[in-house]
Protein backbone atom coordinates (compact mmCIF):
# COMPACT_ATOMS: atom_id res chain seq x y z
CA UNK A 1 0.00 0.00 0.00
CA UNK A 2 0.82 3.57 -0.34
CA UNK A 3 0.51 6.30 2.25
CA UNK A 4 -0.80 10.31 0.93
CA UNK A 5 3.04 10.86 -0.23
CA UNK A 6 1.68 13.12 -2.51
CA UNK A 7 0.64 15.81 0.26
CA UNK A 8 4.02 15.07 1.99
CA UNK A 9 5.97 15.65 -1.13
CA UNK A 10 4.63 19.29 -1.62
CA UNK A 11 4.62 20.13 1.83
CA UNK A 12 8.30 19.67 1.40
CA UNK A 13 9.65 20.46 -1.53
CA UNK A 14 19.05 1.65 19.42
CA UNK A 15 18.54 3.64 21.85
CA UNK A 16 17.77 5.33 24.77
CA UNK A 17 16.48 7.99 22.91
CA UNK A 18 13.83 6.23 20.73
CA UNK A 19 12.66 4.74 23.81
CA UNK A 20 12.19 7.81 25.09
CA UNK A 21 10.37 9.47 22.16
CA UNK A 22 7.60 6.85 21.94
CA UNK A 23 6.96 6.32 25.52
CA UNK A 24 4.83 8.82 25.39
CA UNK A 25 2.88 7.00 23.20
CA UNK A 26 2.63 3.68 24.54
CA UNK A 27 -0.15 5.15 27.48
CA UNK A 28 -2.25 5.16 24.64
CA UNK A 29 -2.33 0.81 23.98
CA UNK A 30 -5.65 -0.65 24.98
CA UNK A 31 -6.82 -4.49 25.80
CA UNK A 32 -8.32 -4.33 22.31
CA UNK A 33 -4.57 -3.54 20.75
CA UNK A 34 -3.22 -6.00 22.70
CA UNK A 35 -5.56 -8.72 22.05
CA UNK A 36 -5.76 -7.22 18.14
CA UNK A 37 -2.05 -6.98 18.00
CA UNK A 38 -0.44 -10.10 19.99
CA UNK A 39 -0.29 -13.63 19.47
CA UNK A 40 -2.56 -14.58 22.91
CA UNK A 41 -2.69 -18.23 24.21
CA UNK A 42 -6.20 -18.21 22.41
CA UNK A 43 -4.17 -17.77 18.76
CA UNK A 44 -1.00 -19.43 19.38
CA UNK A 45 -2.12 -23.10 20.50
CA UNK A 46 -3.75 -23.63 16.47
CA UNK A 47 -2.59 -23.40 12.72
CA UNK A 48 -4.48 -21.82 9.83
CA UNK A 49 -5.04 -24.20 6.96
CA UNK A 50 -7.98 -23.49 5.25
CA UNK A 51 -10.88 -20.91 5.03
CA UNK A 52 -14.14 -21.02 3.61
CA UNK A 53 -15.70 -17.39 3.07
CA UNK A 54 -18.97 -17.07 2.12
CA UNK A 55 -20.50 -14.03 2.09
CA UNK A 56 -23.64 -12.40 0.48
CA UNK A 57 -23.19 -8.53 -0.35
CA UNK A 58 -26.22 -6.52 -0.64
CA UNK A 59 -24.98 -3.07 -1.94
CA UNK A 60 -28.32 -1.72 -2.11
CA UNK A 61 -28.50 -1.85 2.03
CA UNK A 62 -24.76 -1.55 2.03
CA UNK A 63 -25.32 -5.05 4.30
CA UNK A 64 -23.57 -8.42 4.03
CA UNK A 65 -24.10 -11.57 5.82
CA UNK A 66 -22.83 -14.87 5.39
CA UNK A 67 -20.24 -17.57 7.41
CA UNK A 68 -16.59 -18.30 7.57
CA UNK A 69 -15.81 -22.12 7.66
CA UNK A 70 -12.21 -22.31 9.67
CA UNK A 71 -9.99 -25.54 9.31
CA UNK A 72 -7.17 -25.60 11.94
CA UNK A 73 -4.44 -27.88 12.96
CA UNK A 74 -4.25 -28.23 16.63
CA UNK A 75 -0.19 -27.54 17.99
CA UNK A 76 -0.91 -28.34 21.27
CA UNK A 77 -3.72 -28.92 23.91
CA UNK A 78 -6.25 -25.97 24.25
CA UNK A 79 -9.84 -25.65 24.57
CA UNK A 80 -10.39 -21.51 24.06
CA UNK A 81 -10.01 -20.11 20.49
CA UNK A 82 -10.03 -16.45 19.45
CA UNK A 83 -11.42 -15.02 16.18
CA UNK A 84 -11.80 -11.68 15.45
CA UNK A 85 -14.83 -9.45 14.10
CA UNK A 86 -14.81 -5.85 14.29
CA UNK A 87 -17.63 -3.56 15.43
CA UNK A 88 -20.73 -2.81 14.38
CA UNK A 89 -20.55 -6.45 12.42
CA UNK A 90 -22.12 -9.20 14.87
CA UNK A 91 -20.91 -12.54 15.44
CA UNK A 92 -24.49 -14.58 15.45
CA UNK A 93 -23.08 -18.04 16.13
CA UNK A 94 -20.17 -21.10 15.93
CA UNK A 95 -20.60 -24.27 15.56
CA UNK A 96 -18.41 -27.47 15.11
CA UNK A 97 -19.82 -30.45 14.00
CA UNK A 98 -22.76 -28.94 14.11
CA UNK A 99 -23.37 -28.18 17.45
CA UNK A 100 -23.73 -24.41 18.81
CA UNK A 101 -20.48 -23.26 21.32
CA UNK A 102 -20.74 -20.83 23.86
CA UNK A 103 -18.71 -17.55 22.71
CA UNK A 104 -17.98 -14.57 25.24
CA UNK A 105 -17.15 -11.18 23.06
CA UNK A 106 -14.79 -9.19 24.25
CA UNK A 107 -14.98 -5.78 21.72
CA UNK A 108 -13.51 -6.84 18.88
CA UNK A 109 -12.07 -10.46 20.05
CA UNK A 110 -14.51 -13.52 20.23
CA UNK A 111 -13.17 -16.13 22.41
CA UNK A 112 -15.33 -19.90 21.24
CA UNK A 113 -15.45 -22.60 24.50
CA UNK A 114 -14.59 -25.33 22.47
CA UNK A 115 -16.13 -28.76 23.99
CA UNK A 116 -14.37 -31.44 22.05
CA UNK A 117 -11.29 -32.73 22.93
CA UNK A 118 -8.79 -30.33 21.22
CA UNK A 119 -5.71 -33.35 20.42
CA UNK A 120 -2.64 -32.64 18.74
CA UNK A 121 -2.30 -32.78 15.24
CA UNK A 122 -5.99 -33.46 14.94
CA UNK A 123 -6.82 -30.85 12.31
CA UNK A 124 -10.80 -29.65 12.87
CA UNK A 125 -13.13 -26.97 11.81
CA UNK A 126 -15.46 -24.49 12.89
CA UNK A 127 -18.21 -22.44 11.29
CA UNK A 128 -18.75 -18.50 12.29
CA UNK A 129 -21.89 -17.28 11.07
CA UNK A 130 -21.71 -13.30 11.00
CA UNK A 131 -23.83 -10.73 9.44
CA UNK A 132 -23.87 -6.80 9.58
CA UNK A 133 -23.27 -3.09 8.00
CA UNK A 134 -19.26 -3.08 8.10
CA UNK A 135 -17.64 0.07 8.23
CA UNK A 136 -17.33 2.11 5.19
CA UNK A 137 -14.56 3.39 4.20
CA UNK A 138 -13.64 6.88 5.00
CA UNK A 139 -10.60 7.29 2.58
CA UNK A 140 -9.73 4.28 0.98
CA UNK A 141 -7.20 2.92 1.61
CA UNK A 142 -5.42 4.27 4.19
CA UNK A 143 -8.91 4.84 6.29
CA UNK A 144 -10.37 1.71 4.87
CA UNK A 145 -13.49 -0.68 5.07
CA UNK A 146 -16.04 -0.98 2.59
CA UNK A 147 -16.06 1.39 -0.57
CA UNK A 148 -19.76 1.67 -1.38
CA UNK A 149 -19.99 4.04 -4.59
CA UNK A 150 -21.60 4.22 -8.02
CA UNK A 151 -19.62 4.11 -11.65
CA UNK A 152 -21.01 6.91 -13.80
CA UNK A 153 -23.39 4.89 -15.48
CA UNK A 154 -24.74 4.52 -11.90
CA UNK A 155 -24.05 1.38 -11.29
CA UNK A 156 -22.88 -0.56 -8.41
CA UNK A 157 -18.95 0.09 -7.74
CA UNK A 158 -17.35 -1.79 -4.51
CA UNK A 159 -14.77 -2.93 -3.00
CA UNK A 160 -12.55 -3.35 0.25
CA UNK A 161 -9.56 -2.80 1.76
CA UNK A 162 -8.45 -2.96 5.06
CA UNK A 163 -4.84 -2.79 5.29
CA UNK A 164 -4.12 -2.18 8.95
CA UNK A 165 -7.85 -1.67 10.06
CA UNK A 166 -8.12 -5.11 9.89
CA UNK A 167 -9.80 -8.04 7.55
CA UNK A 168 -11.96 -8.49 10.50
CA UNK A 169 -13.64 -5.49 10.01
CA UNK A 170 -16.07 -7.58 7.43
CA UNK A 171 -15.58 -10.90 8.24
CA UNK A 172 -14.65 -13.58 10.93
CA UNK A 173 -10.95 -14.66 10.78
CA UNK A 174 -7.39 -14.98 12.79
CA UNK A 175 -6.55 -11.34 12.14
CA UNK A 176 -2.82 -11.12 13.23
CA UNK A 177 -0.08 -11.30 10.37
CA UNK A 178 1.75 -14.36 11.92
CA UNK A 179 -0.48 -17.23 10.86
CA UNK A 180 -1.28 -17.04 7.08
CA UNK A 181 -3.79 -19.67 5.82
CA UNK A 182 -2.27 -22.05 3.59
CA UNK A 183 -5.53 -21.81 1.01
CA UNK A 184 -8.18 -20.66 0.55
CA UNK A 185 -12.17 -20.00 -1.00
CA UNK A 186 -13.57 -16.78 -1.49
CA UNK A 187 -17.52 -17.83 -2.27
CA UNK A 188 -19.58 -14.27 -3.15
CA UNK A 189 -23.06 -13.68 -3.89
CA UNK A 190 -24.16 -10.14 -5.11
CA UNK A 191 -27.43 -9.30 -7.61
CA UNK A 192 -26.80 -10.14 -10.98
CA UNK A 193 -25.86 -7.94 -13.59
CA UNK A 194 -23.21 -7.37 -11.40
CA UNK A 195 -19.32 -9.22 -11.22
CA UNK A 196 -17.36 -9.86 -8.37
CA UNK A 197 -13.58 -10.52 -8.65
CA UNK A 198 -11.46 -11.65 -5.44
CA UNK A 199 -8.14 -13.01 -5.19
CA UNK A 200 -6.71 -16.01 -7.52
CA UNK A 201 -8.61 -17.89 -10.08
CA UNK A 202 -12.51 -18.21 -10.63
CA UNK A 203 -13.48 -22.03 -10.27
CA UNK A 204 -17.12 -21.42 -11.36
CA UNK A 205 -19.98 -19.06 -11.66
CA UNK A 206 -23.77 -20.18 -10.03
CA UNK A 207 -26.49 -18.44 -11.38
CA UNK A 208 -28.93 -18.51 -8.67
CA UNK A 209 -32.28 -16.30 -10.21
CA UNK A 210 -31.51 -12.61 -9.35
CA UNK A 211 -27.96 -13.18 -7.80
CA UNK A 212 -24.83 -14.74 -8.92
CA UNK A 213 -22.32 -16.88 -6.87
CA UNK A 214 -18.46 -16.57 -7.99
CA UNK A 215 -16.47 -19.15 -6.69
CA UNK A 216 -12.19 -17.97 -6.33
CA UNK A 217 -9.63 -20.76 -5.02
CA UNK A 218 -6.49 -19.21 -3.82
CA UNK A 219 -4.17 -22.41 -3.56
CA UNK A 220 -0.91 -20.03 -2.01
CA UNK A 221 -1.28 -18.73 1.77
CA UNK A 222 -2.26 -15.18 2.06
CA UNK A 223 -2.02 -12.64 4.48
CA UNK A 224 -5.83 -11.74 5.45
CA UNK A 225 -5.62 -8.18 4.58
CA UNK A 226 -4.69 -9.29 1.08
CA UNK A 227 -8.22 -10.77 0.43
CA UNK A 228 -10.51 -8.76 -1.04
CA UNK A 229 -14.10 -8.46 -2.98
CA UNK A 230 -14.56 -6.24 -6.05
CA UNK A 231 -17.90 -5.93 -7.43
CA UNK A 232 -18.84 -3.68 -10.68
CA UNK A 233 -19.81 -3.68 -14.40
CA UNK A 234 -16.36 -5.31 -15.10
CA UNK A 235 -15.45 -6.24 -18.42
CA UNK A 236 -11.86 -9.14 -18.95
CA UNK A 237 -9.52 -9.41 -21.16
CA UNK A 238 -6.08 -11.45 -20.43
CA UNK A 239 -2.71 -12.26 -22.00
CA UNK A 240 0.33 -15.01 -20.98
CA UNK A 241 3.51 -13.55 -19.63
CA UNK A 242 6.82 -15.79 -20.31
CA UNK A 243 8.30 -15.90 -17.13
CA UNK A 244 10.76 -17.56 -14.69
CA UNK A 245 8.68 -20.53 -14.39
CA UNK A 246 6.98 -20.64 -17.23
CA UNK A 247 3.49 -19.30 -18.38
CA UNK A 248 1.91 -16.35 -16.34
CA UNK A 249 -1.80 -15.65 -16.58
CA UNK A 250 -2.34 -12.27 -16.64
CA UNK A 251 -6.15 -10.88 -16.12
CA UNK A 252 -7.62 -7.41 -16.20
CA UNK A 253 -10.88 -6.83 -14.47
CA UNK A 254 -11.85 -2.94 -15.66
CA UNK A 255 -14.85 -0.75 -15.91
CA UNK A 256 -16.89 -2.03 -19.40
CA UNK A 257 -16.34 1.80 -20.60
CA UNK A 258 -12.44 1.85 -19.38
CA UNK A 259 -11.82 -1.26 -21.63
CA UNK A 260 -10.30 0.01 -24.68
CA UNK A 261 -7.95 2.69 -22.51
CA UNK A 262 -6.93 0.10 -20.03
CA UNK A 263 -5.80 -2.66 -22.71
CA UNK A 264 -3.29 0.02 -23.72
CA UNK A 265 -2.79 1.47 -20.54
CA UNK A 266 -1.94 -2.01 -18.60
CA UNK A 267 1.26 -2.95 -20.80
CA UNK A 268 3.06 -1.68 -17.61
CA UNK A 269 1.75 -4.51 -16.10
CA UNK A 270 4.17 -7.76 -17.95
CA UNK A 271 7.01 -4.72 -17.87
CA UNK A 272 6.75 -5.11 -13.98
CA UNK A 273 6.75 -8.32 -13.48
CA UNK A 274 9.83 -8.94 -16.15
CA UNK A 275 11.73 -6.04 -14.19
CA UNK A 276 10.77 -7.29 -10.91
CA UNK A 277 11.71 -10.98 -11.79
CA UNK A 278 14.94 -9.52 -12.84
CA UNK A 279 15.03 -8.30 -9.57
CA UNK A 280 13.55 -10.23 -7.22
CA UNK A 281 12.85 -13.61 -8.79
CA UNK A 282 9.76 -15.41 -9.75
CA UNK A 283 6.41 -13.97 -9.68
CA UNK A 284 5.44 -15.29 -6.72
CA UNK A 285 1.93 -16.94 -7.38
CA UNK A 286 1.78 -18.59 -11.19
CA UNK A 287 -0.95 -21.45 -9.04
CA UNK A 288 -3.20 -18.39 -8.63
CA UNK A 289 -2.45 -15.76 -11.38
CA UNK A 290 -1.41 -12.02 -11.70
CA UNK A 291 -4.83 -9.63 -11.26
CA UNK A 292 -5.29 -5.88 -12.09
CA UNK A 293 -8.55 -4.62 -10.83
CA UNK A 294 -10.10 -1.24 -11.21
CA UNK A 295 -11.44 0.09 -8.03
CA UNK A 296 -13.23 3.22 -6.36
CA UNK A 297 -10.08 4.28 -4.81
CA UNK A 298 -6.71 4.91 -5.51
CA UNK A 299 -5.40 0.64 -4.89
CA UNK A 300 -3.54 -1.80 -2.73
CA UNK A 301 -1.82 -5.10 -3.16
CA UNK A 302 -3.95 -7.27 -2.51
CA UNK A 303 -2.45 -10.91 -3.19
CA UNK A 304 -2.98 -11.99 -6.87
CA UNK A 305 -6.00 -9.30 -6.89
CA UNK A 306 -4.19 -5.91 -7.18
CA UNK A 307 -6.54 -3.29 -6.98
CA UNK A 308 -6.16 -0.24 -9.61
CA UNK A 309 -7.75 2.76 -9.48
CA UNK A 310 -4.74 5.86 -10.36
CA UNK A 311 -7.25 7.03 -13.43
CA UNK A 312 -5.27 5.43 -15.98
CA UNK A 313 -2.63 7.86 -15.75
CA UNK A 314 1.40 8.32 -15.39
CA UNK A 315 2.76 9.04 -11.87
CA UNK A 316 1.01 9.02 -8.70
CA UNK A 317 -2.21 10.49 -10.16
CA UNK A 318 -0.23 12.18 -12.78
CA UNK A 319 2.35 13.71 -10.26
CA UNK A 320 5.91 12.71 -9.96
CA UNK A 321 7.07 12.20 -6.35
CA UNK A 322 10.77 12.50 -7.10
CA UNK A 323 10.45 15.91 -8.58
CA UNK A 324 12.60 14.58 -11.19
CA UNK A 325 10.37 13.56 -14.06
CA UNK A 326 11.12 9.70 -13.75
CA UNK A 327 8.02 9.08 -11.87
CA UNK A 328 6.32 9.96 -15.00
CA UNK A 329 7.34 7.45 -16.79
CA UNK A 330 5.25 4.62 -15.75
CA UNK A 331 1.69 4.53 -13.39
CA UNK A 332 2.92 4.05 -9.76
CA UNK A 333 0.17 1.78 -8.34
CA UNK A 334 0.61 -1.03 -11.25
CA UNK A 335 4.38 -0.91 -10.23
CA UNK A 336 4.47 -0.25 -6.40
CA UNK A 337 0.83 -2.26 -5.79
CA UNK A 338 2.76 -5.02 -8.12
CA UNK A 339 5.94 -4.58 -6.46
CA UNK A 340 4.03 -5.79 -2.95
CA UNK A 341 3.68 -9.41 -4.80
CA UNK A 342 7.11 -9.54 -3.41
CA UNK A 343 7.79 -7.83 -0.60
CA UNK A 344 4.32 -8.20 1.05
CA UNK A 345 2.54 -10.87 -0.05
CA UNK A 346 5.38 -13.49 -0.75
CA UNK A 347 7.86 -12.41 2.25
CA UNK A 348 4.98 -10.83 4.94
CA UNK A 349 6.15 -9.38 8.54
CA UNK A 350 4.79 -11.19 11.06
CA UNK A 351 4.15 -8.30 13.20
CA UNK A 352 2.69 -4.57 11.92
CA UNK A 353 5.43 -3.06 13.68
CA UNK A 354 8.06 -4.25 10.87
CA UNK A 355 5.80 -3.61 8.13
CA UNK A 356 8.87 -1.47 6.80
CA UNK A 357 9.73 -5.06 5.50
CA UNK A 358 6.89 -3.95 2.62
CA UNK A 359 6.72 -0.57 2.19
CA UNK A 360 10.80 -0.11 2.39
CA UNK A 361 11.80 -2.67 -0.26
CA UNK A 362 8.54 -2.26 -2.42
CA UNK A 363 9.15 1.74 -2.84
CA UNK A 364 12.94 0.71 -3.25
CA UNK A 365 11.45 -1.28 -6.01
CA UNK A 366 10.11 2.04 -8.03
CA UNK A 367 13.99 3.09 -8.50
CA UNK A 368 15.02 -0.56 -9.44
CA UNK A 369 11.69 -0.65 -12.40
CA UNK A 370 13.38 2.49 -13.55
CA UNK A 371 17.26 1.38 -13.29
CA UNK A 372 15.72 -2.01 -15.74
CA UNK A 373 14.27 -0.29 -18.42
CA UNK A 374 16.29 3.32 -18.30
CA UNK A 375 19.62 2.94 -16.12
CA UNK A 376 21.12 3.34 -13.06
CA UNK A 377 21.34 7.24 -13.40
CA UNK A 378 17.59 7.69 -13.78
CA UNK A 379 16.93 5.15 -10.41
CA UNK A 380 19.24 7.27 -8.40
CA UNK A 381 18.10 10.10 -9.40
CA UNK A 382 14.79 9.12 -8.63
CA UNK A 383 15.11 7.54 -5.35
CA UNK A 384 17.35 10.59 -4.17
CA UNK A 385 14.30 12.93 -5.23
CA UNK A 386 12.02 10.67 -3.53
CA UNK A 387 14.19 12.35 0.09
CA UNK A 388 12.15 15.40 0.07
CA UNK A 389 9.25 13.00 1.35
CA UNK A 390 10.93 12.10 4.58
CA UNK A 391 9.66 13.73 7.95
CA UNK A 392 11.43 11.56 10.31
CA UNK A 393 8.79 12.26 12.98
CA UNK A 394 9.43 8.62 14.31
CA UNK A 395 11.34 5.54 13.78
CA UNK A 396 10.54 3.36 10.92
CA UNK A 397 10.09 0.30 13.44
CA UNK A 398 6.97 0.68 15.37
CA UNK A 399 5.95 -0.80 18.64
CA UNK A 400 5.24 -4.63 18.88
CA UNK A 401 2.08 -6.97 20.10
CA UNK A 402 -0.11 -3.79 19.61
CA UNK A 403 -0.54 -3.52 15.87
CA UNK A 404 1.26 -0.14 15.68
CA UNK A 405 3.22 0.52 12.40
CA UNK A 406 5.98 2.78 12.22
CA UNK A 407 6.50 6.32 10.65
CA UNK A 408 5.37 7.13 7.50
CA UNK A 409 8.77 7.14 6.51
CA UNK A 410 9.10 3.19 5.58
CA UNK A 411 8.40 4.27 2.64
CA UNK A 412 11.07 6.71 1.64
CA UNK A 413 13.57 6.97 3.88
CA UNK A 414 13.05 2.74 3.68
CA UNK A 415 14.03 2.78 -0.01
CA UNK A 416 16.60 5.26 0.41
CA UNK A 417 18.29 3.06 3.86
CA UNK A 418 18.45 0.54 0.73
CA UNK A 419 19.84 2.30 -1.88
CA UNK A 420 22.39 3.47 0.09
CA UNK A 421 23.13 -0.35 1.34
CA UNK A 422 23.55 -0.90 -2.92
CA UNK A 423 26.56 1.50 -1.97
CA UNK A 424 28.28 -0.19 0.46
CA UNK A 425 27.48 -3.91 -1.37
CA UNK A 426 29.43 -1.98 -4.01
CA UNK A 427 28.87 -5.09 -6.66
CA UNK A 428 25.37 -4.98 -8.42
CA UNK A 429 24.65 -8.64 -9.06
CA UNK A 430 25.67 -9.29 -5.17
CA UNK A 431 22.94 -6.86 -4.65
CA UNK A 432 20.57 -8.38 -6.96
CA UNK A 433 21.19 -12.04 -5.66
CA UNK A 434 20.33 -10.77 -2.11
CA UNK A 435 17.12 -9.41 -3.36
CA UNK A 436 16.11 -12.88 -5.05
CA UNK A 437 17.90 -14.71 -2.18
CA UNK A 438 15.59 -13.03 0.33
CA UNK A 439 12.57 -14.40 -1.84
CA UNK A 440 14.02 -17.62 -1.82
CA UNK A 441 14.89 -17.83 1.77
CA UNK A 442 11.39 -16.84 3.12
CA UNK A 443 8.88 -17.96 0.42
CA UNK A 444 5.72 -17.39 1.39
CA UNK A 445 6.93 -16.86 5.11
CA UNK A 446 6.09 -14.58 7.53
CA UNK A 447 9.47 -12.89 8.76
CA UNK A 448 10.84 -10.05 11.61
CA UNK A 449 13.35 -7.41 11.12
CA UNK A 450 16.07 -9.64 12.65
CA UNK A 451 15.31 -12.16 9.64
CA UNK A 452 15.57 -9.64 7.25
CA UNK A 453 18.85 -7.95 8.94
CA UNK A 454 20.50 -11.40 9.59
CA UNK A 455 20.10 -12.20 6.07
CA UNK A 456 21.67 -9.52 4.68
CA UNK A 457 24.39 -9.25 7.29
CA UNK A 458 24.81 -12.96 6.62
CA UNK A 459 24.83 -12.24 2.49
CA UNK A 460 26.74 -9.25 2.30
CA UNK A 461 29.79 -10.13 4.86
CA UNK A 462 29.41 -7.10 6.54
CA UNK A 463 28.19 -6.54 9.98
CA UNK A 464 25.15 -4.13 9.45
CA UNK A 465 24.11 -4.17 12.99
CA UNK A 466 24.72 -0.51 13.64
CA UNK A 467 23.66 0.27 9.83
CA UNK A 468 20.08 -0.60 10.64
CA UNK A 469 20.08 0.08 14.23
CA UNK A 470 20.72 3.43 12.84
CA UNK A 471 17.68 3.71 10.16
CA UNK A 472 15.21 1.84 11.68
CA UNK A 473 15.12 2.64 15.07
CA UNK A 474 16.31 6.00 15.16
CA UNK A 475 15.20 9.12 13.56
CA UNK A 476 18.82 10.39 13.68
CA UNK A 477 20.66 10.99 10.26
CA UNK A 478 24.03 10.37 10.41
CA UNK A 479 26.13 13.73 9.88
CA UNK A 480 29.58 13.54 8.19
CA UNK A 481 31.37 16.86 10.08
CA UNK A 482 34.06 17.82 8.24
CA UNK A 483 37.14 20.69 7.50
CA UNK A 484 39.23 20.99 5.03
CA UNK A 485 42.08 23.51 6.56
CA UNK A 486 45.82 23.30 5.35
CA UNK A 487 45.56 20.46 2.82
CA UNK A 488 43.97 18.79 5.75
CA UNK A 489 40.53 16.91 5.88
CA UNK A 490 39.14 16.50 9.53
CA UNK A 491 35.82 14.01 9.68
CA UNK A 492 33.83 12.39 11.63
CA UNK A 493 30.29 10.74 12.13
CA UNK A 494 28.09 13.22 14.46
CA UNK A 495 24.29 12.56 15.55
CA UNK A 496 25.10 8.79 15.36
CA UNK A 497 24.43 5.33 17.62
CA UNK A 498 27.06 3.97 18.72
CA UNK A 499 29.24 1.72 17.04
CA UNK A 500 28.19 3.86 13.70
CA UNK A 501 31.06 3.68 11.21
CA UNK A 502 29.56 3.51 7.66
CA UNK A 503 31.97 4.17 4.78
CA UNK A 504 31.32 6.98 2.43
CA UNK A 505 32.32 7.51 -1.05
CA UNK A 506 33.69 10.92 -2.01
CA UNK A 507 35.53 12.73 -4.83
CA UNK A 508 38.65 14.48 -4.55
CA UNK A 509 39.27 16.36 -8.12
CA UNK A 510 37.31 14.21 -9.85
CA UNK A 511 38.92 10.81 -8.42
CA UNK A 512 36.12 8.85 -6.29
CA UNK A 513 37.55 7.41 -2.92
CA UNK A 514 36.12 5.56 -0.31
CA UNK A 515 36.33 7.10 3.46
CA UNK A 516 35.31 5.39 6.72
CA UNK A 517 34.42 7.63 9.04
CA UNK A 518 34.13 6.99 12.83
CA UNK A 519 32.65 8.81 15.93
CA UNK A 520 35.97 9.83 16.84
CA UNK A 521 38.23 12.62 14.67
CA UNK A 522 40.01 11.36 11.71
CA UNK A 523 42.44 12.80 9.40
CA UNK A 524 43.55 12.58 5.82
CA UNK A 525 45.74 14.72 3.26
CA UNK A 526 44.15 16.26 0.78
CA UNK A 527 45.32 18.62 -2.52
CA UNK A 528 42.34 20.05 -2.89
CA UNK A 529 39.83 22.68 -1.46
CA UNK A 530 36.51 20.68 -1.38
CA UNK A 531 35.32 17.15 -1.46
CA UNK A 532 32.24 15.99 -3.10
CA UNK A 533 30.07 13.86 -1.29
CA UNK A 534 28.15 10.81 -3.10
CA UNK A 535 24.71 11.55 -2.97
CA UNK A 536 24.05 7.78 -3.07
CA UNK A 537 24.40 7.83 0.38
CA UNK A 538 21.57 9.03 2.52
CA UNK A 539 23.33 11.43 5.40
CA UNK A 540 23.50 15.17 6.13
CA UNK A 541 26.59 17.17 5.98
CA UNK A 542 28.41 19.92 8.01
CA UNK A 543 31.24 21.61 6.70
CA UNK A 544 32.96 23.32 9.61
Amino acid sequence: MIKNLLVLAIASCFSLTIHAQLLQDKTDFTRQDTLRGSITPEREWWDLTYYHLDVEVKPDEKFISGKNTIQYKVLKPHQLMQIDLQEPMQMLNVLQDGKELEVKHDGNAHFVKLEKNQNIGDVNTIEVHYKGYPREAKRAPWDGGFSWKKDKNGKHFIATSNQGLGASVWWPNKDHMYDEVDSMLISVTIPKGLTNVSNGRLRKLEDLGDKVKSHWFVSNPINNYGVNINIGDYVNFSETYQGEKGELDMDYWVLSYNLEKAKEHFEDAPKMVKAFEHWFGPYPFYEDSFKLVEVPYLGMEHQSSVTYGNKYLKGYLGNDLSGTGWGLKWDFIIIHEGGHEWFANNITNKDVADMWIHEGFTAYSENLFLDYYYGKEASADYVIGTRANIQNDRPLIGYYNVNKEGSSDMYYKGANMLHTLRQLIEDDEKWRQILRGLNSEFYHQTVTTKQVEDYISQKSGIDLTEFFNQYLRTTMIPTLEYKIQDGELKYRWINIVEGFDMPIQIEIDEKNEWLFPKAKWQTKAIDADDIEIDMDFYIDTKQL
